[in-house]
């Protein structure tokens, strides 16, 4: 009795399992064979295949909801622009944007490059494959007052080492400040950008709209925003659309020529003709896009950078106001490099702060040198000139490679360098008094 109750049930379970199993796996299940059943198990079950076929749909489907995103930004709002740094993401967005037609002399969408004089070489001329293969002529800003391109006139005017001696300011005037005047230029509604909750923790709850902390507040789109590092390189595949040569020099991202590094440093990961040498998941794991971004750079906590600034509320300021305010101060402000040259042709002698309101060391010296100013009356003149957007003159004139720089001007014009940090009230007379001596 107990045998003929086993025996029903195992009757049982076989159809169970047969009524639950594929059709086609219900012969193999009545053959007498079972190495013969497994091996039609295993020919059915194609693990690769299966995974691959889920990559498709799930590609087909961020395609289509990036595109909706687009669609929306581009047919709902009259000045669409995205700001293009032709990283992956960037590239996978343009290639979308000429898919729906929104590029070119008569599109609803406009690129916006900025230039911050420190990209690498293979950037710019990048731009120049994008522009050719999807019709479009690119908008290009750089720091404000130089021509588009000149890097000479860039250096003479904010220094080449900007960014050594103040990464915030450096990030305000090569992009932040062209960035939001760019913006501004093309009377832009909607913003466009290729941020993804794949990027890292800031970025982590990100949608596929924000509104953007910028001129009081714009709409912005993240069409990639929950795209994986490994969906846009798929979508490349896919399309064999244009990517940045460095991928193949193992960039995985690409920033400033003077922070960005491979990923490793070896250069052993690439993505070469479409295809991966290396290990990619070094760079597609988590957060890891970006870790070969501004390599060395520390923010004014001391805490690593990871943010250029572009995305942040109130990058824009790096200083609140200028120092030693022009009418309130009891030093004179020089406003120009010609009433520098008067003052130092006058024939009188003069004290001189060449200073940037950025900078630490000119911000901590503001009290003590008003309070010199006052101390020293009519005995001497005294006076301010902000050197940092002067750069060549006061290099050349002033005895400035770092700010801040005293100098005192003697009646026939030599100028003499103030050697010490010390920038007391006393030292600075002491100084004043020996060099006029």
């Amino acid at each position: 009795m107990l045998f003929t109750s086993i025996a029903i049930l195992a009757i049982a379970g076989l159809q169970l399992s047969q009524a639950f199993a594929p059709q086609k796996h219900v012969s193999f299940l009545r053959a007498a064979s079972s190495s013969t059943y497994m091996a039609a198990a295993d020919a059915a079950f194609d693990q690769e295949q299966f995974n691959a076929k889920g990559k498709e749909l799930r590609l087909a489907h961020l395609e289509e909801q990036a595109m909706y995103a687009l669609k929306i930004s581009c047919e709902n709002y009259g000045n669409a622009v995205f700001p293009n740094a032709m990283i992956a993401g960037d590239c996978v967005i343009t290639d979308l944007l000429g898919r729906l037609g929104y590029l070119g002399e008569n599109g609803k969408a406009k690129i916006m490059v900025v230039d911050t004089f420190h990209l690498f070489p293979e950037t710019m001329d990048f731009l120049k494959t994008l522009e050719s293969k999807y019709n479009f002529k690119a908008e290009v800003f750089c720091a404000d007052g130089i021509p588009v391109n000149d890097k000479a006139a860039f250096d003479k005017r904010y220094g080449a080492d900007l960014w050594k001696e103040d990464i915030d300011e450096y990030d305000r005037v090569c992009k932040v400040e062209p960035f939001q005047r760019g913006l501004k230029t093309l009377n832009t509604d909607c913003m466009i950008n290729g941020r993804t909750r794949w990027q890292g923790f800031e970025r982590a709850w990100i949608d596929l709209f924000e509104n953007a902390p910028i001129g009081g507040g714009l709409a912005k789109c993240n069409p990639l925003a929950y795209w994986t590092l490994e969906d846009v390189f798929d979508y490349m595949v896919k399309y064999k659309i244009p990517y940045h040569p460095l991928h193949e020099k193992g960039y995985p991202s690409i920033g400033d020529a003077k922070d960005t590094i491979p990923v490793p440093e070896d250069g052993s990961v690439k993505f070469v003709n479409y295809e991966w040498v290396g290990d990619k998941t070094i760079w597609l794991d988590y957060a890891k896009e970006r870790v070969g971004r501004f390599v060395g750079l520390k923010t004014k906590d001391g805490s690593a950078k990871t943010e250029c600034g572009i995305h942040v509320d109130g990058a824009e300021r790096t200083w609140e106001r200028d120092l030693w305010e022009d009418g309130k101060s009891a030093a004179k402000k020089i406003k120009s490099v010609d009433e520098a040259i008067q003052v130092k042709d006058s024939g009188k002698p003069a004290v001189v702060v060449v200073y940037a309101p950025w900078c630490s060391f000119s911000q901590k010296m503001e009290d003590e040198y008003e309070a010199f100013a006052k101390a020293v009356g009519g005995e001497v003149d005294v006076f301010t000139f902000r050197g940092d957007e002067e750069r060549e003159f006061v290099m050349e004139n002033m005895n400035t490679k770092s700010f801040p720089t005293v100098n005192v001007i003697k009646a026939d014009g030599t100028v003499v360098k103030y050697e010490s940090e010390v920038r007391t009230v006393d030292a600075l007379k002491q100084f004043v008094d020996a060099t006029l001596a």
